[in-house]
């Protein structure tokens, strides 16, 4: 099943390259206090002042688990982004099964990382320390 590109945003096509990311914020919802980073040229991320959500144009998403070491963290990752190019090959080739199963990686790397299921701030160390392990040992395996 082949889904939609999303619609561009309203006026998305008028804005110039120039004044993408300039000191313009994009995100509305975004409290003044948050802390503001540049990531991938001139876009702008920012981070809820608790730490548990990023706002990039002015969308949130969960952020990931501080307390994921680098090199686990670096490995789902890996993990992630080569689910991710499986699921756009398997929606070039039509391939339902495929898909499938590339979503299912995704979505247990995302876990992982604390970026889906419970919400990592609500779990114990040990629970969160258990939770990028059985990921990654089912994403290794």
């Amino acid at each position: 099943m082949r889904r939609k590109a999303p619609a561009p945003r309203p006026g998305a096509a008028a804005r110039r390259p120039a004044e993408r990311g300039r000191g313009v914020s994009r995100a509305r919802d975004t409290p003044p206090s948050a802390t503001i980073r540049r990531v991938q040229g001139d876009e702008e991320r920012r981070t809820t002042p608790d730490g548990h959500f990023v706002v990039v144009r002015g969308r949130r998403w969960r952020a990931t688990d501080p307390a994921v070491p680098d090199d686990p963290a670096a490995r789902l990752r890996s993990h992630l982004m080569a689910a991710r190019r499986a699921v756009r090959a398997a929606l070039a080739d039509n391939d339902q099964d495929a898909e499938r199963a590339a979503r299912s990686r995704v979505h247990r790397a995302k876990v992982a990382l604390g970026e889906r299921g419970t919400p990592w701030w609500e779990q114990s160390a040990e629970e969160r320390e258990q939770r990028w392990r059985d990921g990654l040992a089912a994403l290794d395996g």
